[in-house]
């Protein structure tokens, strides 16, 4: 079995704006807290984890017909 394991690592300082596209998506209250955890544990954003993940998904996704 292949190991899908994002591995993000503490940044040092938080940036601000970063010129990408923006858009407004729900999510669920759990996610929200569970990214909360993971922006303190890596001292990175919360905006900064979703584009982190949403690139692994977008570029590990099969899409199956």
């Amino acid at each position: 079995m292949i190991n899908n394991t994002i591995k993000i690592y503490k940044k040092d300082i938080i940036k601000g704006e970063d010129g990408h596209k923006i858009f407004s998506v729900r999510v669920k209250e759990e996610t929200v807290t569970a990214l909360d955890k993971l922006a303190a544990k890596s001292n990175r954003s919360r905006n900064d984890l979703v584009n982190i993940i949403l690139e692994h998904a977008v570029n590990n996704i099969e899409v199956v017909e």
